[in-house]
């Protein structure tokens, strides 16, 4: 599978899980930014 690796903080993950973690953060935003 592929893997990760951040070249500014060294940081390696299972790129799935890194992309999972950038659509979690995006909804947060959004949901923040639209309260309900």
């Amino acid at each position: 599978q592929e893997k990760f690796h951040c070249i500014s903080c060294g940081h390696h993950a299972h790129a799935d899980t890194v992309g999972a973690l950038n659509v979690l953060r995006a909804g947060l935003v959004l949901r923040d930014a639209n309260p309900a």
